[in-house]
């Protein structure tokens, strides 16, 4: 199956519909994706057979408002799973990898009112000169549980779907130095969708730890960024297992893959040079696509000054 949430034309309201070939094929209730995956698997199933058989309407996906498919997600936990990109960022700051990576997957805090659907645009971070996306694949949780095993980690996740985690690159390297963060320089946006593709769909494309999916992401229609899932070194299984640990998950929680090696300008910039792949400015176009869970594309807006913090 592959869900979507949606602006419907007939209410404006937020609907939650099948995607079969180039159409939508909405639900009346309920009206969140959230609500519906809370219901459990044969809910799903069972609204996904109505919305084909008997859907309340019918659209063209392209001419179709998309929104996130978990537009106020409980939590969103955004990991770092591929090694490639760990030792990369590392390199850039003159670093290395830590031992304790291999030991644990590791992951922080995002804010989940700032997730955005596949369509909007991004404002520029208050402040900041160095806007930086990442590409990233994302699980989101289906069925809730605490301290979950590895091996029962896979009935867990809903389905899947694509992750775009905006960047003030000077913003977050200047709070991370007081040893705390990423916040300001990575709470403004967090794209999601277009599609919640569940586990079926690509179970025949697993191998290893992942998926052999494609994922690529361009700036003005040039090519940045190329990686695979297949190449990620924390199964979503691990981090769902270690997510869960001494807490609960719950429905509609994100758990977010991190960068794909070379998936983000950071990267990019310090291999190959600031000129060849400068941060994004306004006007700018995104697109990040992955085979089978499709493409968000975002355009690069002003943002708001900041405020002074005047001393009291």
């Amino acid at each position: 199956m592959r869900w979507v949430s949606y602006v419907s034309p007939t209410d404006k309201r937020e609907r939650i519909g099948v995607v079969a070939g180039q159409h939508v094929h909405g639900l009346a209730a309920p009206g969140s994706l959230r609500d519906l995956i809370a219901q459990g698997q044969e809910a799903t199933v069972a609204a996904a057979e109505r919305a084909v058989s008997a859907p309340a309407e019918v659209l063209d996906i392209a001419a179709t408002e998309l929104l996130a498919p978990i537009s106020v997600p409980p939590s969103t936990r955004d990991f770092m799973s591929f090694e490639a990109h760990v030792a990369a960022s590392a390199l850039a700051v003159g670093g290395r990898v830590d031992e304790g990576w291999y030991e644990n997957p590791v992951f922080y805090f995002s804010n989940p009112a700032a997730t955005v659907g596949p369509e909007a645009d991004i404002a520029v971070a208050p402040g900041s000169n160095e806007i930086d996306y990442e590409l990233e694949v994302a699980a989101v949780i289906g069925l809730a549980g605490s301290d979950i095993s590895v091996e029962d980690a896979a009935k867990h996740i809903a389905g899947y779907t694509l992750l775009c985690d905006w960047s003030a690159r000077d913003l977050q390297l200047r709070e991370m130095r007081q040893s705390l963060g990423p916040a300001k320089g990575k709470d403004f946006a967090t794209s999601l969708g277009p599609v919640l593709v569940t586990p079926d769909e690509i179970a025949h494309l697993r191998t290893g730890k992942g998926y052999a999916i494609t994922m690529t992401a361009e700036v003005n229609g040039k090519p940045y960024s190329s990686g695979s899932w297949a190449d990620i070194h924390w199964s979503f299984e691990q981090m769902v297992a270690y997510a869960s640990r001494g807490t609960r998950l719950v429905p509609g929680d994100v758990i977010g893959s991190g960068t794909v090696g070379t998936g983000c300008i950071f990267e990019l910039a310090r291999v190959h040079g600031q000129d060849r792949f400068p941060y994004l400015r306004p006007g700018d176009e995104v697109v990040i696509r992955a085979d089978h869970l499709g493409e968000i594309s975002a355009r690069i807006v002003p943002g708001a000054e900041p405020l002074p913090l005047t001393r009291l």
